[in-house]
């Protein structure tokens, strides 16, 4: 049984093969870590072989990805070299439910106000007839009732719009006025559905699940918001009110890692 990169396989690991990558195109750790936005020392650890500092194998996989496109490698692959070393691909994380939590949740209900109107608009009619019949067009009681209703119409016309106006527009106005001590990340699920994970700057998970189609998600944080696309290529991108413009490939798995200063352009 071998372990790792033993002497039956003549295969170079995937850490000395990005750094030989990456030494062949003349740039330093530095550049790549610039260039990338992967932490200097998670960029040494990986072309040491070791991925116990990614967080986890999707992280990994990302980092993988990451580098190998900054130094005009093919990162499949790689990826397939890391997954026949540690297990295979894990399961999709099952975030679904959660959403589907959401949408069966019910909406409450409000009065019915136009059945209300209408029966009493009804019973007024029907009263104003019979006043009719009994004293005549000129009859003090035909008359206040015909004008009795009509402050009833109006008032009753309000009340059914207030429960309707949930204002959302809020929201989206806070993105194009971010506040300069934060940073501010918002994420649109503009061409299919994506898996997406953020953290804070302390490694706080903010969310872990499945965004679908025609959804949106922001999350704020004092100093970095760290950012894992499962679809890249699925998701409009704004960091502090500007649209980052990267061209993610359809399936690309992404890791990205926002500051308050980002994005340099956008």
């Amino acid at each position: 049984m071998s372990i790792g990169n033993s002497p039956e396989d003549d295969r170079p690991s995937i850490g000395r093969v990005l750094q030989q990558a990456r030494i062949a195109a003349g740039l330093t750790v530095e550049e790549i870590s610039s260039s990338t936005r992967v932490r200097i020392p998670i960029v040494h650890a990986i072309e040491e072989d070791d991925f116990s500092r990614c967080g986890g194998d999707v992280y990994a996989r990302g980092h993988i990805r990451t580098l190998a496109r900054a130094v005009a490698l093919d990162p499949e692959p790689l990826i397939s070299q890391y997954d026949a070393d540690h297990g295979g691909r894990p399961a999709p994380t099952p975030a679904a439910p959660l959403f589907e939590a959401e949408r069966i949740r019910s909406e409450p209900r409000r009065p019915n106000w136009t059945a209300a109107m209408v029966a009493a608009i009804v019973a007024v009619v029907g009263f104003v007839g019979f006043t009719f019949l009994k004293g005549g067009d000129d009859s003090p009681a035909a008359t206040q009732v015909a004008e009795g209703p009509a402050p009833h119409k109006k008032s009753a016309a309000p009340k059914s719009d207030k429960p309707v106006d949930p204002k959302p527009a809020p929201s989206d106005s806070a993105i194009a006025a971010a506040p300069r001590d934060k940073v501010t990340v918002r994420l649109n699920a503009n061409q299919g559905k994506s898996w997406i994970s953020a953290k804070d700057h302390n490694g706080r998970l903010l969310f872990d699940g499945l965004l679908q189609q025609g959804q949106t998600k922001t999350f704020q944080d004092q100093e970095r918001v760290d950012l894992v696309l499962g679809d890249a290529g699925s998701i409009e991108l704004f960091v502090n009110g500007k649209k980052v413009e990267d061209k993610f490939q359809p399936g690309q798995v992404e890791r990205l890692s926002y500051t308050k200063g980002d994005p340099a352009v956008g």
